[in-house]
C-alpha cells in the first residue's frame, strides 16, 4: 500500500513539475561570415553541455528570408521553471567547457553580436506542454 502512494505521489509531482515548464525562444544574430561557426559550435559542442546543465532542446532554425538566413540562428528550449532556467544557464556560463569551446570558436572573431531570449508560457490550445 505505501509503494502504491509512494508511486502516486511521484507521478503527481511529475505532472506538477511539468505543468511549471517555461519555454525560451533565443535568436543569435550573427557577425558578418560567423552563422556556419556558430552553428557548428551548437551541433558539436553546445547541446551536449546544454543536455547536462538542465536545457532541454526543442529545435534550431535559420530564417527563410534571404537577407536575416545570413547572420540568424533562433531556437527554442525548455527549463523545468523560470527559477530553474537561471540556475542552468549560470552553470552552463561557468562550465569550464563551455568556456573552452567557447574561446576555441572565437579565436577568429567573436561570433555573436546580439541574442534576443523571450520566456514563453504556453497556452491551454498549445501542442507543447
Amino acid at each position: 500500500m505505501t509503494r502504491k502512494f509512494f508511486l502516486l505521489f511521484t507521478l503527481l509531482a511529475a505532472c506538477a513539475m511539468a505543468q511549471n515548464r517555461v519555454y525560451e525562444l533565443r535568436t543569435y544574430h550573427c557577425n558578418e561570415g560567423k552563422l556556419e561557426a556558430l552553428k557548428a559550435r551548437f551541433r558539436d559542442h553546445t547541446i551536449e553541455i546544454f543536455k547536462r546543465h538542465g536545457i532541454e532542446s526543442i529545435g534550431y532554425w535559420v530564417p527563410q528570408d534571404p537577407e536575416t538566413s545570413k547572420n540568424t540562428l533562433v531556437y527554442l528550449i525548455v527549463h523545468p521553471s523560470r527559477a530553474e532556467a537561471a540556475k542552468n544557464w549560470a552553470a552552463f556560463s561557468s562550465d569550464p567547457e563551455w568556456k573552452k569551446v567557447a574561446a576555441d570558436s572565437e579565436k577568429d572573431g567573436k561570433i555573436v553580436q546580439k541574442v534576443d531570449s523571450l520566456f514563453l508560457d504556453p497556452t491551454d490550445f498549445s501542442q507543447l506542454k
